[in-house]
């Protein structure tokens, strides 16, 4: 069961002991997921950010995107790039596999290190047959492609959900497998490719989607938590991230191919989400024990084993639909400055010219962690009546959103109704059903407070 976060000094603690006892001085085999739903920064300056301020050394884009290619030219970081689903069938032809590398790899090749092409994106998970029946024929064709191009040094691979394991919550990693249908059909012979190619099998574990709740430590490598033993080799388990990676080598070497290499196409934790295990805190844990077993920390089945990994993601991208945490990925902000530090910066300031350092991490509440705040669905008109209603009751302070207000900046219908939301909420004994304001509030585990504005 997870408990209360630590206090916000044995937290900095920590975290400064796993930044620079436990990390190299120079961090290798780093890499993001770079986005681009959002206001963001010109790639240019993307590019120039990642190579000047941060350790980073390889993105990972997904699309070939010409801009994005140019503009990491000469920098030495390596770049990763995806081919669109929907082109798959079509590459499935020799003539259209030579026309996409013509177009999309040499005009850009070596003066970018294009490192990997992969082809689509967890194309399995998408269900769709056709791409399914075209994916591998699609990878060889593209390799074929460069090689009669005289491109040496660009792999071709494509990247997986682990929705191909048949994975149980609490099962034995040494038993995982592929999903039947899957495993002889496809994937073996994809791993066949990628033995003879030389190229990494890339999978996506994510424990952010599936974990235990009432085991949430588990999923962010934080004590104390329940492990997980495995029956068949005594092996312990203290993270669920090893969980993952572990059954996926056992499905692959089940099917003869546990000599293939494992990239970490994707990885990550929101740093906000509409549920209390999403924190700066958390985000900030998970990401540093995923860079540490990037480093050569390996796993119970897999020790000192390095994994090439690419965090998910490089930017909060506040053009992306869905639920709050589908904006909340980031390492960092659209100005630069970092969400949280995970010691990929080179300074502390993050990308220089004024742009804010990594705040402090929020103190945790003494009185159990939880406040009510705004569901990002809710509509303007829904939250004005929720002002309306809670300030008509009495027994609330609601100056603070008033003009000259602590809490009337940023001046939004949203953020203005979360503080009056959550000071009903606080007053009524903190109880579900006094955040529920007709479906449009939500408890989090993350203080909301700002310097001017306190929750």
């Amino acid at each position: 069961m997870a408990t209360a976060p630590p206090s916000i000094s044995l937290l900095l603690l920590l975290l400064s002991a796993a930044v620079f006892l436990t990390l190299p001085a120079t961090i290798s085999s780093i890499g993001v997921n770079y986005g681009t739903l959002g206001n963001l920064p010109p790639p240019t300056q993307v590019a120039n950010f990642l190579k000047t301020q941060t350790s980073i050394d390889s993105v990972k884009i997904f699309n070939v995107n010409p801009d994005i290619i140019r503009a990491f030219a000469g920098t030495g970081i390596s770049v990763v790039v995806t081919v669109p689903n929907g082109d798959i069938p079509a590459l499935a032809n020799g003539v259209q596999a030579r026309r996409w590398v013509s177009a999309n790899i040499q005009p850009f090749h070596p003066q970018t290190k294009i490192k990997y092409i992969s082809v689509g994106n967890e194309i399995l998970l998408s269900g769709d047959d056709n791409m399914i029946k075209n994916l591998l024929p699609a990878m060889k064709n593209l390799n074929a492609a460069l090689v009669r191009a005289g491109v040496k040094d660009v792999k071709v691979t494509t990247a997986h959900s682990l929705n191909i394991i048949a994975y149980e919550l609490n099962g034995a990693p040494s038993s995982g497998r592929f999903r039947p249908g899957w495993d002889k059909g496809v994937l073996a012979p994809i791993l066949a490719y990628h033995r003879q190619t030389k190229s990494p099998f890339m999978v996506n574990p994510y424990p952010y989607f599936g974990f235990d709740p009432k085991n949430v430590n588990f999923a962010i490598f934080r004590s104390p938590y329940k492990a997980v033993r495995d029956p068949l080799t005594g092996k312990v388990y203290t993270n669920m991230y090893d969980t993952l990676m572990d059954s996926t080598y056992s499905a692959m070497k089940a099917l003869g191919y546990g000599d293939v290499d494992i990239v970490v196409g994707e990885t990550g934790w929101p740093s906000a989400c509409d549920a209390p295990w999403c924190s700066l805190e958390n985000a900030a844990w998970f990401n540093l024990n995923i860079i540490k077993r990037a480093q050569g920390q390996g796993t119970p089945l897999m020790p000192n084993r390095r994994f090439e990994t690419y965090i998910f993601g490089l930017f909060n991208e506040e053009g992306k639909p869905g639920p709050t945490a589908e904006r909340n990925w980031g390492l960092f902000r659209s100005d630069f400055s970092p969400v949280y530090d995970v010691g990929l910066l080179r300074n502390k300031q993050g990308g220089g010219g004024g742009v804010r350092p990594a705040p402090a991490l929020p103190t945790p509440s003494t009185a159990g962690g939880k406040w009510c705040v705004a569901k990002s669905e809710a509509t303007d008109a829904q939250l004005q009546g929720n002002i309306d209603w809670v300030c008509s009751q009495g027994g609330i302070d609601c100056k603070p959103i008033q003009t000259g207000g602590s809490c009337f900046n940023p001046s939004s219908v949203r953020s203005q109704a979360s503080f009056v939301m959550n000071a009903y909420f606080q007053r009524n004994g903190r109880t579900d059903g006094s955040c529920n304001f007709s479906g449009t509030g939500v408890i989090v585990g993350n203080n909301p407070s700002n310097d001017a504005c306190k929750y």
